[in-house]
């Protein structure tokens, strides 16, 4: 049997694995030399725009809400199919989650979704660029500016994706990156938040570590309470062998996307993503399977897929179905296209060290559960 495939594996080099030898023999492991470094050249990826790298994407986006003055009483405009992160930050800083329904190609939101969505309460709207596929952005940001509302950029999944001609990240207002192990670049743990403000760079510098605001003569104050989210040079040095090669992991994996989508054309009950567009730099591959109309379940699928050696994952469930989001009033029908993606949903494997033969291998064992009969216990 072939040995078994997961859905997502980092790309580490022996080079990178060698700098992160010298960062531990330096003495200096937390935040130091090596993140100036990194958040330097993430600012030139992004034309020019300050960059400060955080533990996660998920501290990115606490400090974005913190840093556009969103609080208790606020309204946040959030897709119901993302994450339960991009949510949850909300709730953390006090505010209220308005979730707004997606495309069920696409999988994101909307101006007009956005729009029928406002209130008098809407402080700022979430856009959530999915599986590496922009959001029509000119829209979101004109509807924004007719309203006054902040814009905080969920791009956790599209590092090296571009709109309109130019990098996600180096235009629009405050845009989270994630750099997860199975993110299109890693750093371990990590993420980064971009500015349109400079005024604003010191403010979230303050609430990644403790809200310390540095003196001189070294001395300190702290005017308000911040985290603790500073990212550690070790990560940083991967992070900085990433991004180097960050453009041939996207195009590998627009390669192999392509490849999906020629090997899985035409079979029942699979609905394949949002074709490949200019600027998709395709974090996930994950089509919509019609389990109930193949007699089976989700569950079952996976573990015959598992079977085959094949990993899987599910991205994400419906967010709103979630019973922290249902003690919000949120229920079953509430945002039709989220809860059909959310029960369909199937993320194949997608990363850069896959072969071709590697994508085919798992378009026939896709192709043959789809096309066999199956029962809820997964046997034939």
């Amino acid at each position: 049997m072939s040995a078994f495939l997961p859905f997502a594996r980092p790309d580490i080099d022996e080079q990178t694995i060698a700098a992160v030898g010298e960062v531990l023999r330096s003495g200096w492991i937390t935040s130091g030399p090596q993140v100036q470094r990194f958040e330097e050249a993430l600012s030139v990826y992004c034309d020019g725009r300050p960059v400060r790298a955080f533990t996660s994407a998920t501290a990115a986006l606490e400090v974005a809400l913190e840093v556009a003055g969103i609080g208790p009483g606020d309204e946040v405009i959030v897709p119901a199919m993302t994450f339960v992160a991009s949510a949850n930050v909300v709730l953390r800083v006090g505010a209220r989650p308005v979730l707004v329904d997606v495309d069920i190609d696409t999988r994101n939101t909307d101006a007009a979704r956005i729009e029928a969505a406002l209130t008098p309460r809407t402080r700022a709207i979430m856009p959530v660029h999915f599986a590496g596929l922009p959001v029509d952005m000119a829209p979101v940001y004109a509807l924004a500016q007719r309203r006054g509302l902040r814009v905080i950029e969920d791009a956790a999944h599209t590092m090296g994706a571009s709109y309109g001609g130019r990098r996600i990240g180096a235009q629009g207002d405050l845009v989270s990156f994630s750099f997860h192990p199975n993110k299109n670049l890693t750093t371990i743990e990590g993420g980064a938040l971009t500015f349109a403000n400079a005024a604003e760079v010191e403010h979230a510098e303050r609430l990644r570590f403790h809200g310390i605001r540095k003196l001189p003569g070294g001395e300190m104050e702290v005017e308000e309470p911040g985290g603790k989210f500073n990212m550690p040079d070790v990560c940083a040095a991967i992070g900085l062998a990433q991004l180097a090669r960050l453009e041939e992991f996207n195009a590998r994996r627009r390669e192999l996307a392509r490849r999906y989508f020629e090997r899985l054309q035409g079979i029942p009950h699979l609905r394949l993503p949002a074709a490949d567009q200019p600027g998709h730099s395709w974090h996930l591959f994950a089509p919509l399977i019609d389990f109930a109309a193949l007699g089976t379940t989700r569950r079952a699928f996976m573990e015959m897929m598992q079977a085959r050696g094949i990993g899987v994952g599910v991205h994400y469930p419906a967010m709103h179905l979630f019973a922290a989001y249902r003690r919000l009033g949120y229920k079953p029908g509430d945002f039709p296209n989220a809860e059909t993606i959310g029960a369909r949903t199937l993320t194949l494997p997608l990363f850069t060290r896959m072969r071709d033969a590697d994508v085919d291998r798992v378009c026939g064992a896709l192709r043959e559960a789809i096309l066999q009969p199956i029962t809820t216990n997964g046997h034939s």
